[in-house]
């Protein structure tokens, strides 16, 4: 395959000459296959939504936007509604992220700023190989491990502690059962915390030395350096590590099914079983007869799907908003 010489002329002392390959068909090529892949991204996206309401256009065309806020589950009567499994996952997803957050962000500052060099390694292998225990693992030891040490111990500390205060002791009534809403926000934290913690240690890693050197040498501590210097060098990727964290735990179905109690019962005690949008389909999907049945549980996967979508949305517009705002800083 022969060459082409190209002569340019850039000025009038300077002229040089560019060796071309007329394959000119491989880069359009290229382009055409990257084009595909970007868009067969898109292709499934809308094919999965197309299903999703094509699957729930009876309980749609029944019930409509008050299918969302209707608590009764009855297949009998087959009277449906999804408050319950939305309340369960949203609030269960809140639990994590408040536990899950804070102990992610300990892990990730400890790694980078404080722990030992023979440490420091063997703590980051162990946080990933969280990350790679199956989610049925941790709803099987959630249930037979965790759930009776803290309906045993746990649960009645927390009841006598907290259950006589106003506004959050509603939060805490009801006997101890061991399983329930706030069991699942807790095996779904140690379940995130790796995720989180692997990316915030990531984005820690990757501050200049010469940044945080400088603010040591003019007599900064360590939180001052880590609350002035590394956070906000680093808050989009600390940003896009939770919202990475509360995509995995909104859409975490295993382990929540083993020890939510799965109780199509709404309450506002954390202590009482409950149920999530997850659980939901992985318990009644097998089970489901009729075809409002059947409606309902696709329909909540709907649900699902445009709750996640409209986080990570949400999550775009803000690091969007960051991005804004480093640039009106500089």
């Amino acid at each position: 395959m022969s060459a082409v010489l190209i002569r340019i002329r850039g000025n009038d002392r300077v002229n040089r000459t560019i060796r071309v390959s007329p394959s000119r068909w491989m880069d359009v090529a290229f382009e055409n296959v990257t084009r595909f892949f970007a868009l067969l991204v898109f292709s499934l996206l809308a094919a999965i939504l197309i299903s999703l309401i094509y699957g729930s256009q009876l309980t749609l065309e029944r019930w409509g936007i008050g299918f969302l806020w209707e608590s009764d589950w009855d297949p009998v009567k087959e009277k449906f509604g999804a408050l319950v499994p939305i309340y369960g996952t949203l609030m269960t997803s809140l639990i994590a992220m408040l536990i899950a957050v804070p102990v992610s962000f300990g892990i990730a500052l400890f790694l980078t700023e404080l722990s030992p060099a023979w440490l420091k390694r063997p703590l980051g292998t162990a946080v990933e190989l969280l990350a790679a225990i199956p989610s049925i693992i941790y709803g099987m030891w959630g249930l037979f491990v965790f759930a009776p040490v803290f309906q045993s111990h746990l649960q009645p500390a927390l009841i006598e502690a907290f259950g006589g205060l106003p506004g959050l002791g509603v939060l805490l009534t009801g006997p101890p059962l061991g399983i329930g809403m706030l069991t699942a926000g807790l095996i779904l934290s140690i379940m995130v915390i790796p995720f989180i913690a692997a990316v915030m240690r990531d984005v820690f890693e990757l501050v200049p030395p010469l940044l945080k050197e400088s603010a040591y040498g003019l007599g900064a501590t360590t939180w001052e350096v880590v609350w002035r210097v590394v956070l906000p060098y680093t808050k989009v990727g600390v940003v896009g590590g939770i919202m990475l964290g509360l995509g995995r735990a909104l859409g975490e179905t295993m382990a929540v099914t083993f020890v939510i109690g799965n109780a199509h019962r709404l309450s506002a005690s954390l202590m009482a079983p409950g149920n999530s949008i997850a659980s939901a389909l992985a318990n009644e999907f097998t089970e489901a007869v009729g075809e409002v049945y059947f409606s309902s549980l696709i329909e909540l996967g709907l649900i699902l799907f445009l709750i996640t979508s409209v986080v990570l949305a949400l999550s775009k517009l803000l690091l969007m908003r960051l991005a804004r705002q480093d640039g009106a800083r500089t």
